[in-house]
C-alpha cells in the first residue's frame, strides 16, 4: 500500500529548509528590536475557544476548522493564532504582569479550505499581539514592524491598506443601515450570507460568493458611521503612520475575516502572487480577551503567512543565502585511522565545528569526492602510515592546498 502525504499539506525537505530558518531567523530578531517576546501554545484548543473568540458567522468557524471528539470533549486544530494566546493570557493572569505585554509566535494553523498559490490546508503563521493599551502608537508600531520587517526582506511594491470597522457603539447604527441596503435582496443571497444577515450583515461584504460581491456593490460604508471615539482613533493612526513615513492607503472595503476585529484593521497586499494576495493582515480587538471570559483588556496584533512569504521573496528573486552543511571533512583508511578519525570528529565537534566523516566505509577516493561535495571548507587525511609519523594531511578544500600537520596540533590549525 502506498501511502501519499494528504492534500494540502507540504513536506519540508532539506533543499529547502534553510530557508524557514533564516525567515524565522529574521523574525525572531524583528520581533525581539520591538521588544516582543515568543509565546507557545498548544496546536489544538478547545473548540468553543475558537466559536466564541473567532466568532460562529465566520467562515473559518463554520466550514474550515479540523475538529475531532475525544473523552466526550470537542477538540479543534488551531485555525489562527490570536484565540489560543489570548486564552492563555487569561489563563496564565498575564494581565497582571506590566503593560503592555507583548508577544510572537510562529505557528502552525489548520483550515480546510480551497487551495490557492501560497495557501495550504497546513500553513505556517508569525502573528505578534499587543495587550493592554487603546492608543493607537500600538496599531501604528504592530503596522510598522510588519512594514519594516517586509521591506527589510527586499520585498518591494508592497501596499498598506487600512480601515476602520468601528466598535460596537457605533456599529449599530450602520447594521441597520446595511441591512436595509440589502435587504430588497435577501432572497438572491448565499446561504451563509444569509445566516449571516441578522447575526453580523458586515460579514456579507467579506463574502467569496459573486452574487453577494454583486448585491454589496455600493454598500454604505462603516468608515461614514463611525462615532468620534472611533474616527479620532482612526485619525490618530493615520497621523502616526505619517510620521512614520509609512504610505498608506485608505481602503473602506477591508472587513476582515474574523468577528473579533474592533476599530483599525489593515492589510498588506503584494500582486506577485498574480492577482493581488493578501501578505500581512491584522487590527484591533479590544473586546475579545473579555468575550473569552478575561478582565476588558484591549489588543490588535496580525498574522503573516510564511509560505506565501516564501512565494513572494521567490518572485522577487530575493535569494536566500545557503549555509555551508560542512566546515570539515574526516576521511580515513585503515582501521586505526577510522577510530582516530571519530575522536577527532568528536573533539572538532565539541568545540563548535560542523564535522562529517564517512559512515559508508567508502574509498579513500570516494570520501574525497563526498567531501567536495559537502562543501567543506578543510579535508583532514587520515591513514594508519601517516599515524606512525604522528601527522595527517590537511586541505584547504577552498584555495586547493594542502599540508602535513601533527596530529596533537589539528584541532588548533583548524580552528586557527
Amino acid at each position: 500500500m502506498i501511502i501519499n502525504i494528504p492534500k494540502g499539506t507540504k513536506d519540508i525537505l532539506p533543499s529547502e529548509s534553510y530557508k524557514w530558518q533564516w525567515l524565522e531567523k529574521r523574525i525572531r530578531d524583528t520581533a525581539a528590536q520591538y521588544g516582543f517576546k515568543e509565546i507557545r501554545t498548544p496546536m489544538f484548543e478547545h473548540t468553543e475557544l475558537f466559536a466564541r473568540g473567532i466568532g460562529d458567522t465566520t467562515d473559518v468557524v463554520q466550514k474550515e476548522m479540523y475538529t475531532f471528539e475525544i473523552a466526550e470533549r470537542s477538540l479543534t486544530l488551531k485555525p489562527e493564532g490570536t484565540a489560543g494566546v489570548v486564552r492563555s493570557y487569561i489563563e496564565n493572569k498575564m494581565y497582571a504582569d506590566p503593560q503592555p505585554g507583548k508577544y510572537y509566535y510562529i505557528i502552525p494553523c489548520f483550515r480546510y479550505e480551497k487551495m490557492q498559490k501560497g495557501r495550504q490546508r497546513q500553513f505556517h503563521q508569525f502573528g505578534i499581539e499587543i495587550f493592554g493599551t487603546e492608543n493607537m502608537m500600538a496599531d501604528a508600531e504592530v503596522i510598522a514592524l510588519a512594514w519594516n520587517f517586509l521591506t527589510g526582506l527586499g520585498i518591494t511594491g508592497l501596499k498598506l491598506h487600512i480601515n476602520s470597522i468601528g466598535c460596537p457603539k457605533c456599529r449599530g447604527e450602520y447594521r441597520k443601515a446595511l441591512q436595509n441596503f440589502l435587504r430588497p435582496h435577501y432572497d438572491e443571497l448565499s446561504e451563509t450570507s444569509k445566516g449571516r444577515f441578522e447575526k453580523n450583515p458586515m460579514r456579507i461584504l467579506d463574502s467569496k460568493d459573486p452574487d453577494d460581491k454583486k448585491f454589496s456593490e455600493g454598500a454604505p460604508r462603516m468608515i461614514d458611521y463611525l462615532c468620534d471615539e472611533c474616527r479620532n482613533a482612526f485619525e490618530d493612526l493615520k497621523t502616526d503612520l505619517d510620521a512614520l513615513g509609512i504610505p498608506y492607503e485608505v481602503d473602506p472595503n477591508i472587513v476582515r475575516g474574523l468577528d473579533y476585529y474592533t476599530k483599525t484593521a489593515f492589510e498588506f497586499i503584494s500582486d506577485d502572487l498574480g492577482a493581488q494576495s493578501t501578505v500581512c493582515g491584522g487590527g484591533r480587538y479590544d473586546h475579545l480577551v473579555e468575550e473569552v471570559g478575561g478582565p476588558y483588556t484591549p489588543g490588535v496584533g496580525f498574522g503573516m503567512g510564511l509560505e506565501r512569504l516564501l512565494l513572494i521573496l521567490e518572485a522577487k528573486g530575493i535569494e536566500i543565502p545557503k549555509p555551508s552543511d560542512c566546515d570539515v571533512f574526516i576521511a580515513t583508511l585503515g582501521d586505526r585511522a577510522k577510530l582516530e578519525g571519530l575522536k577527532l570528529a568528536d573533539s572538532l565537534r565539541a568545540k563548535g565545528s560542523r564535522v562529517l566523516t564517512d559512515v559508508m566505509g567508502r574509498g579513500l577516493k570516494a570520501q574525497l569526492k563526498y567531501a567536495d561535495r559537502s562543501g567543506a571548507g578543510y579535508t583532514v587525511v587520515i591513514g594508519d602510515d601517516e599515524l606512525d609519523k604522528g601527522v595527517v594531511t590537511l586541505r584547504d578544500m577552498i584555495n586547493s592546498t594542502q599540508k602535513e600537520i601533527r596530529i596533537d596540533e589539528i584541532d588548533e590549525e583548524i580552528h586557527r
